[in-house]
Formats: structure tokens, sequence, C-alpha cells
């Protein structure tokens, strides 16, 4: 791979949120022939702006355009490119020597988060350096390499944070769900069980909720009701001050 095309020392790591059967989940890689799992990334072209380089991670893994996508994060820990990575990197013959010097500068990794509907993404992509790309739930996320637990820990902390400000639940959620898919997405977000009697109604006093008029069939208790978001009512409601903090 010719390298002179991307900007030197600088790199995108990006989290890929989504939820599904009642779990907050990430997109992982796992490397070639090594038993190490990372997060999706890449490099900037010399001639890219930096969200289009992240939107290209994201295309390649999903499929998907237009998604939304927020900078969280800058790292640079002097020590946090790893050389002993690379080097088995070398040893199993997934780079060549060659490769190895680039991976072998100092990088600062610039972190990346973004929310897909599970149901609009294609099966996940690998890499030329990986032989999987799967969702994992958060909940059992293995050994990551160098610093990707921190850059996960530290898009999940922004998501939290996000909750306040972002149409997380609509980016998120499918276009129709229930009050108690709505109440779990919350809960593995922000780490905690919630009331679902105060939940309930203070989510539907926000007036941010259509009835659809519809119903959860196939489930073994009273059908729940399927709500969509009012859009307009949701981002008017974030620019106003709608804060996740009054459900907990």
């Amino acid at each position: 791979m010719d390298f002179s095309i991307y900007l030197p020392s600088v790199s995108l790591d990006c989290v890929i949120f989504s939820f599904h059967q009642q779990s907050l989940k990430v997109i992982l890689l796992k490397m070639r022939g090594i038993d190490r799992w990372a997060l999706p990334g890449g490099f900037i072209a010399q001639d890219q702006d930096l969200n289009a380089g992240a939107s290209e991670v994201l295309k390649l893994r999903t499929g998907l355009e237009n998604i939304f996508l927020r900078q969280f994060h800058v790292f640079g820990a002097q020590d946090r490119t790893g050389p002993e990575h690379v080097r088995l990197l070398v040893k199993q013959k997934i780079l060549t020597q060659k490769e190895a010097t680039w991976f072998l500068q100092r990088f600062i990794s610039i972190g990346y988060y973004a929310l897909v509907n599970y149901e609009e993404v294609l099966e996940p992509r690998p890499d030329e350096i990986s032989e999987a790309c799967s969702w994992v739930e958060l909940d059992a996320v293995p050994q990551l390499v160098l610093d990707h637990e921190q850059i996960l820990a530290k898009a999940l902390e922004h998501l939290r944070k996000d909750l306040h400000y972002q149409p997380i639940g609509l980016n998120l959620l499918p276009e129709e769900f229930t009050l108690p898919e709505l109440q779990t997405l919350y809960e593995k977000i922000i780490g905690k069980k919630l009331d679902r009697r105060n939940f309930r109604r203070k989510m539907l006093s926000h007036k941010i909720l259509i009835d659809t008029q519809k119903r959860r069939t196939g489930l073994g208790h009273k059908a729940p009701i399927l709500y969509k978001f009012d859009k307009t009512k949701y981002l008017e409601a974030l620019d106003r001050g709608f804060q996740s903090s009054e459900f907990y």
C-alpha cells in the first residue's frame, strides 16, 4: 500500500453504535491470524477533509452514507502507537516490513462516534488486515488492541452526555418502537435502571412521541403501543434544554 497519499502521524478511530434486541452494540474488527480485536479506523488522504475521511471509514464498514457522526476526542499519548503490536503484525505477515515503518511513527488519533440503525446496516465488512467485522454487545467487548478500550470508554462517556443535546434515540431506534424499548436504550447508555412510571410520564410530557395506533404483536404479554418520534418537536425539545437527567 502506498501510504504517501495519507497525512503522516494522523489517524481516525470510529466507534459505531447501534441498538438491537435490547442491547447496545459496537462494530469491532478481529485482526487476521491474531486473537485481538480493534475499533474500525483509517487514515486521512492528503486532499481529504477530516470529516470526509471518517465518513469513508463508516461507509466501508457499514455500507451506509449520511449517518449521524460526531467527533468526540483526540488521543495523543506519546506511547499509544505500540511497537510490540506492530512487530506482531509483521510476524503474522499482516504487514510487510516496509508497511511497518509507517505504523511505527507516532500517531495522534481523532475519535468519532457514529449512530446507526441496526436494521439498515448490511453485513459489516472487514478491512485488509482483518478476518472478521462483527457487531459485539457493549457488555461483552473482548480485549482490544492499543488504547482502543480507552477510546471506546470515552465515546460512551460522550454518548451519555449527548443524551441531553443530540437526537440519540432518533438515530439508534427503528422508526417505530415501544416505550419499554426506548427506556432500555436509555438504561444501556447511562448504565442504570430507570423507574418505568417516571420515565413514561416524563417522556410523554415532552410531546415528542407520536402514538401510531399500532401495537407490538407476538409478545407473551399485553401488546405495547408502538410510537415514533415527532422529529420537529424532538429537535425543538433538545434546543430548549431537553434533559434526559429528568428520568434518573
